[in-house]
């Protein structure tokens, strides 16, 4: 997906939030929103937008010396997610069709997001959560999903953020976890989830986890390691998700598989549906909501 003008604003906000959380240095501060404001106004519109999400928090990274500023809060909701774990696994299981609830679930989880709301909350999951369970899946959706599912022997499961990885636990559960592999990404960035965070949340006692060798927050192929694109190009399925993903991989030569939660306008507009809208959109196919 390529950079519209609508992105500059959240840009901008999202740099500021990161620099005010890594350094109290007015100087820094400075110096890091003037090395981002360059680096929207050379922007190529062409590219996705975590790339040049990728640029400005390498040079935070660089300004400050702080190589995983958002540490804290991935912590904080990793343990938040499994604290919910029990009751939502309880809630999933004596559901009627587990799999389409767990699905709802693995997609509600998506809020977590500090790139987009770096004020989120609790309560903005919980209410993510409860929200979720009064949502219908489009019929034809969740059977596409659940066959390419059911026929695939190598399932590739791309990751979004922390404490969200919980509740793509809980959806890889409904599955063979034999035939997953699940994708972090290969360095901080965000919240986006590592291999710690897999760690934590349990999937790596459940199934296979690589990283993409990337520090973009979402899935910039020619920014990958050479295993992870042999594993994409090879795979029966791929599902992705999140928004990054979604931006970076929705014009890939391939078939995918995006789970995601609308959050921002210009995501929604791209898409062809409502801000807020969980969604599942099948590349090269359609969408259903």
């Amino acid at each position: 997906m390529k950079t519209y003008i609508d992105c500059i604003p959240c840009f901008i906000r999202q740099t500021l939030e990161v620099a005010r959380m890594v350094t109290q240095d007015q100087g820094i501060q400075e110096k890091i929103m003037r090395e981002a404001l360059q680096m929207a106004h050379d922007l190529d519109f062409a590219d996705s937008p975590p790339g040049l999400a990728q640029k400005i928090h390498r040079r935070i990274r660089a300004l400050t010396g702080k190589n995983d500023p958002y540490s804290p809060v991935k912590t904080k909701f990793n343990q938040f997610a499994l604290d919910l774990y029990p009751e939502w696994k309880k809630r999933i299981k004596n559901s009627g069709d587990p799999f389409a609830t767990a699905l709802k679930v693995a997609i509600a989880g998506n809020i977590i997001d500090f790139g987009v709301n770096g004020a989120l909350s609790r309560r903005d999951v919980l209410h993510s959560l409860d929200m979720v369970l009064d949502e219908q899946l489009d019929p034809l959706a969740l059977e596409s999903l659940r066959n390419a599912i059911r026929n695939a022997s190598d399932i590739l499961y791309l990751g979004d953020n922390a404490g969200e990885i919980v509740m793509d636990r809980m959806f890889i559960e409904q599955i063979l976890p034999q035939n997953i592999t699940y994708v972090v990404r290969g360095f901080p960035i965000l919240n986006d989830a590592t291999r710690d965070d897999a760690e934590e949340s349990g999937l790596t006692e459940l199934v296979e986890v690589i990283d993409n060798g990337s520090d973009a927050p979402g899935t910039i192929l020619e920014d990958c390691s050479e295993e992870f694109k042999k594993r994409f190009e090879n795979a029966d399925i791929v599902i992705a998700k999140g928004q990054g993903n979604y931006e970076t991989l929705n014009t890939a030569p391939r078939h995918v598989f995006f789970l995601l939660k609308a959050k921002c306008p210009v995501i929604a507009r791209d898409i062809g549906c409502q801000q807020g809208d969980i969604v599942i959109v099948e590349s090269n196919s359609a969408v259903y909501k």
